[in-house]
């Protein structure tokens, strides 16, 4: 096991001396700090010229997405709970 780097190369915070992980992301010696474990951080971030317009697009055409509201059964159903509890309440229930 080799000695905890200052900072750390995975997440770049402060490492206090004597942890054996990152108090910030928990990489540690197998996880991140090994020799040449900053050459490929992992993620797979995209470059930031970016554009997620563009990507949308691609990815899910033109589709423009409406709610369809409430149905008609739904607000049946609504009016007829209400003039239920109305019932039970002019009842004494």
């Amino acid at each position: 096991m080799s000695t905890a780097p200052e900072i750390c190369p995975v997440c770049g915070e402060d490492v206090p001396r004597g942890m054996v992980a990152c108090p910030e992301c928990g990489a540690d010696d197998r996880s991140g700090w090994r020799e040449g474990a900053a050459a490929a951080d992992g993620l797979d971030l995209p470059d930031e010229e970016f554009d997620y317009d563009n990507f949308a697009q691609r990815e899910f055409g033109n589709r423009e997405v409406k709610p369809e509201g409430i149905g008609w059964a739904w607000w049946a159903a609504a009016v007829a709970a209400l003039l239920a509890f109305a019932a039970m309440f002019l009842r004494g229930f």
